[in-house]
């Protein structure tokens, strides 16, 4: 079950790491499952850009990198594409208390990156994606890079910016048949059927194939999600200094303060 990503934990907890910055104003983007459900979602790869990143498009073919990320729940593909977006500000939010291991957002628990030092301008805009696990190649996503307007043409920010995704906002990568076979996290096992379809929003019910099957903690899905149930938010709010950065902060106005008697 944690083989799938002992590849990308090492990569998660080495990108996820806030920088501090001395200068500007941090944010932090917040991920929360909301599920009354026996579903989990993987780590939320998020990047703020200039509005010229698309991460997938309704009607064509899922990229490689997001069949990846759809199927295996792995962001390292959207991470290299996103690195050629000139100034942008990506991150993965990743719940390390997630089950067996895996840094996965269990139904109810949250995970917060924090990005700072961004030119607020040349990232005006916020695309995200995440796998809905268990399933075969269902995620969430926006398909238009100029949704999610968190900074305006002047630099101001928006927020707290507040991003409710429901049951029917999740997606189908098209690329393997929903059917259960070969299902990250799933206790059916077998094998895959690819599918060679192209992206849709997945219908309603088209996570039903799993009631009854086994699920990580052990039980079994009996909790399926409703077409209009609640089952994640996004929120990018400004971060509230440490204690230790307000001390810092502190010292700092004393500090020229004091140059500044000196020089009278």
């Amino acid at each position: 079950m944690t083989q799938l990503f002992k590849k990308t934990i090492p990569f998660l907890i080495a990108f996820a790491v806030t920088v501090p910055s001395a200068f500007g104003q941090s944010y932090d983007v917040t991920f929360t499952n909301e599920g009354n459900s026996d579903f989990f979602f993987t780590p939320l790869w998020f990047g703020l850009h200039d509005g010229s990143f698309d991460t997938f498009d309704a009607g064509a073919a899922a990229s490689a990198s997001l069949e990846l990320l759809a199927e295996d729940g792995d962001v390292s593909g959207l991470v290299s594409d996103f690195a050629s977006v000139t100034g942008g500000i990506g991150g993965v939010a990743a719940n390390a208390a997630g089950f067996g291991g895996a840094p996965v957002i269990d139904p109810g628990e949250s995970a917060v990156v924090t990005v700072s030092g961004l030119d607020a301008i040349a990232n005006r805009y916020l695309s995200f994606a995440s796998m809905v696990i268990p399933s075969n190649d269902s995620f969430i996503g926006n398909a238009n890079a100029t949704a999610y307007e968190i900074f305006d043409g002047a630099g101001n920010f928006t927020g707290p910016v507040t991003i409710q995704i429901f049951a029917n906002d999740i997606w189908d990568a098209g690329t393997e048949v929903n059917d259960t076979m070969g299902a990250p996290f799933s206790a059916v096992g077998g094998v895959a059927t690819d599918e060679g379809g192209t992206i849709a929003l997945l219908p309603a019910g088209g996570l039903d194939n799993f009631a009854g099957t086994g699920i990580p903690t052990g039980g079994t899905i009996a909790d399926l999600i409703a077409a209009d149930q609640l089952v994640a938010t996004i929120t990018v709010t400004q971060s509230v200094p440490e204690p230790n950065g307000l001390a810092m902060i502190g010292f700092g106005a004393i500090a020229l303060g004091a140059i500044r008697r000196r020089r009278k």
